[in-house]
């Protein structure tokens, strides 16, 4: 009678490796990479970040992953294969890096996806998970407390960044200013970083609203446009068709939120789960302590911007956590869950109307969590404009586009333009 071996036979990254092989990182947070890179390689990590774009990579997925299964699973792993095809990397030296947050989502398979593609191609090439819920265990990045807290104040500074860039980009008065007080500030936060200087919240938030205040802008007024959904294809120029340089391109200022909300929604949840369902009650203490901290580090940043006086600050998470209240429970958690509909709210109310709620074709908790709470959003807050715009290998770049100049032709009547 013959057995099945169903031990794990898939290749593993393990710490002498560190010092051999590439580790390439698909191109997810393009705000944040720079920074986030740089404290990678500080640990002693050789990292890539993969720009490639194009059919070709959507196609590459599409090999491997069903079109139904999830839309950035796809784009990842067309992403990964895409760049060992190209004979720029040696497959006996290369892993593949992707983050997991440990929710009720996809998300958290795509491991086992990305093995799977890569063990019809390239099955000696591992793979590195990054998380914080215990996944992968044995096979993931060696975490150091200095580690999480560099790459905690790097998400801090690309969300600022982010933030000034896109009040300041519409309106700058010299094309390419802007441009190049980004790359000025992410060289200051890595020369930071390197100083062992990072800590110093008050000095390198205010070089960055200086370093941005500093750009000659025009008066004009032009429509604000919220971006709120799906964190990959949220954040992801491959996953949303350069969203942000299209409302660029249109005469909109982008309002993405930060990155480090999704960061503290993943902390609370843990903290709401003990509370609502009785579980993991001994690490929800851990978790609450952790969410303290890195909330208090929010309210500072908050300040300092409001003290500025230049630039609107990003939301208070607390004050998301009240505008989800509203809509929906915050035991909706699957997915970026109650998250979507607490950050469509803020923005209405804050005078970003106009929002593009963006979700991978297929992924059901934010169909239900972003398309279906639109509504009660609508309801509570009239003014909002919100247009839900689906993006998978199916889907053109122009129907998407025509989907979002129809929001905007609406914003711009109600403006009188």
């Amino acid at each position: 009678m013959s057995t099945v071996d169903f031990t794990d036979d898939y290749p593993r990254f393990t710490p002498a490796m560190k010092k051999t092989h590439k580790i390439l990182v698909p191109d997810m947070l393009p705000w944040h990479f720079d920074i986030l890179i740089h404290v990678m390689k500080q640990e002693g990590y050789d990292v890539d970040v993969l720009r490639s774009e194009g059919r070709e990579v959507i196609d590459e997925g599409l090999k491997h992953v069903h079109n139904d299964t999830c839309f950035p699973a796809l784009c990842v792993i067309g992403q990964y294969l895409n760049a060992l095809k190209s004979g720029k990397y040696d497959p006996d030296r290369t892993a593949v890096l992707i983050t997991q947050s440990g929710g009720g989502c996809r998300a958290s398979n795509y491991v086992p996806l990305i093995r799977k593609a890569l063990r019809a191609e390239f099955p000696k090439v591992p793979v590195l998970s990054l998380n914080f819920s215990g996944l992968e265990k044995g096979n993931g990045l060696e975490l150091s407390l200095s580690f999480l807290l560099r790459l905690m104040y790097g998400i801090f500074y690309g969300d600022l960044i982010m933030s000034c860039f896109n009040q300041t980009k519409p309106y700058e008065l010299n094309a390419g200013d802007c441009d190049r007080a980004r790359a000025a500030c992410v060289e200051e936060i890595k020369r930071a970083l390197d100083a062992k200087k990072y800590a110093r919240l008050k000095k390198n938030v205010r070089f960055i609203l200086n370093t941005f205040a500093a750009v000659p802008v025009s008066g004009e007024k032009r429509l604000r446009v919220g971006i709120v959904g799906e964190i990959y294809v949220k954040y992801s120029p491959l996953g949303n068709s350069h969203l942000e340089d299209f409302l660029l391109s249109e005469g909109c200022e982008p309002v993405v939120p930060a990155l480090m909300d999704f960061i503290l929604y993943c902390i609370i949840n843990n903290v709401n789960d003990a509370k609502l369902y009785g579980k993991n009650k001994k690490s929800a203490m851990l978790y609450r302590f952790i969410y303290k901290y890195v909330y208090g580090k929010q309210k500072k940043i908050i300040k300092l911007t409001k003290q500025h006086g230049r630039y609107e600050p990003q939301h208070d998470f607390e004050h998301l956590r009240s505008c989800a209240d509203r809509v929906i429970n915050q035991g909706v958690k699957m997915g970026e869950g109650w998250l979507i509909p607490a950050e469509m709210a803020a923005l209405a109310e804050t005078g970003t109307e106009n929002i593009v709620c963006a979700q991978p074709f297929g992924c059901l908790p934010n169909h239900i969590a972003g398309k279906g709470a639109a509504r009660v959003v609508k309801q509570l807050l009239p003014e909002a404009n919100i247009v839900p715009v689906d993006y998978d290998p199916s889907a053109t770049k122009v129907n998407q586009e025509n989907r979002i100049k129809l929001m905007l032709a609406t914003a711009r009547e109600r403006m009188g333009n």
